[in-house]
């Protein structure tokens, strides 16, 4: 199966984590499955597709033992067009910045826009009954994780009202196709506008209850702190759990180094959370003194990206281009990579920058 995914930039091998070249992946606006990023955090599991059972408990009326037959059988199917993105998207600007020891060193193909069907989340908790009480749906799904010697697994969860949303999915296809093992099948959680830790795979397990997930990856792992923090002096119970992305943009060419002809095509993608769409795209070949408006090329859906792209016509010469987005929310990004640098390289979303050289 790996064969698929060749043209992928691997990171690492065990656990599998690799993403496309931007130049591949601005080539599709729906997402090819071997060009859509794969993040794992153990080895992928090996599920018999006629034994699973997914288990829904908690605060729920009635406790379901669910087999896959059923949820295809027995339920409503839905699709949502969704982009999935890393929170680690575009870390390596960030450790450009400062040392951020022992993470994947994404670059900004960390993302994928695909179509997902299956059975939205609130059917099923419709079906379970919710009790009065519950704020949070937690998943489990069947990666075994070991962290200091101990299988945490992977979990973690979204608000209960978003969970009731229409968006939220049980997905067992991708893009019409069943889903493949290295992006979770049998089942997985798709969480438009999350970040994609939230879209658990290989799901096992949801459970209602009154907190969010103290799984290890909720809790502990998936959490922002400020620039002025720093691993050994953290305190772990005041960071801010990650939940919707931010408004980004990313050049994807001309790419960093080019060398470009003075009539040049900007091309990049741009999205952002919570159902918001992108409103306007700026692209500058002055480092940000001044700007021109890009023309958006595709999208205008809640949850997916946007494709955008300007022409410049530059004298010969370096420059530096750059990129931001607003959102339909009026959210824009921060000019400096050094403003939202974290220990953890989460969520970086400061300008895109490319330096090229026109001959």
């Amino acid at each position: 199966m790996m064969d698929k995914y060749e043209s992928l930039i691997v990171h690492t091998t065990s656990p599998f984590n690799a993403e496309p070249p931007l130049e591949l992946l601005r080539a599709n606006f729906i997402t090819p499955r071997e060009l859509f990023y794969v993040r794992n955090h153990g080895n992928v599991p090996e599920i018999d597709a006629r034994a699973y059972r997914l288990i829904v408990n908690g605060m729920v009326e009635r406790e379901l033992e669910l087999s896959l037959d059923t949820l295809l059988n027995d339920f409503p199917k839905r699709t949502v067009m969704a982009t999935l993105q890393c929170a680690g998207n575009r870390r390596d600007q960030l450790m450009a910045v400062a040392p951020i020891p022992d993470e994947v060193a994404w670059q900004a193909g960390a993302l994928g826009n695909a179509f997902w069907s299956g059975v939205p989340l609130k059917e099923i908790l419709n079906a379970a009954g919710i009790k009065v009480g519950a704020q949070y749906v937690a998943f489990m799904g069947a990666e075994e994780v070991l962290r200091h010697d101990e299988n945490v697994g992977f979990g973690g969860s979204i608000a209960i009202d978003k969970a009731l949303s229409h968006e939220v999915l049980l997905a067992y296809e991708m893009n019409g196709k069943p889903l493949e093992p290295l992006h979770g099948f049998p089942l997985r959680v798709i969480a438009p506008g999350y970040i994609g830790a939230r879209s658990v795979k290989w799901l096992t397990q949801i459970t209602v209850q009154p907190m969010p997930s103290q799984n290890y990856f909720q809790a502990h792992a998936y959490q922002l702190f400020p620039p002025q923090t720093h691993a050994r002096t953290a305190d772990w119970n005041a960071g801010l759990q990650l939940s919707e992305l931010s408004v980004n943009c990313v050049i994807t060419s001309p790419r960093a180094g080019e060398n470009v002809s003075g009539d040049v095509t900007v091309k990049g993608y741009a999205l952002s959370g919570g159902g918001r769409k992108i409103a306007r795209v700026d692209v500058s070949s002055n480092g940000g003194e001044t700007w021109a408006t890009a023309n958006i090329t595709q999208g205008d859906q809640q949850w997916a990206w946007t494709f955008w792209e300007a022409r410049l016509k530059l004298a010969s010469g370096e420059y530096e281009i750059v990129a931001r987005a607003f959102d339909t929310a009026s959210n824009t990004q921060p000019e400096d990579a050094r403003h939202v640098w974290n220990f953890k390289g989460y969520m970086n979303n400061a300008w895109h920058r490319v330096r090229v050289r026109v001959e």
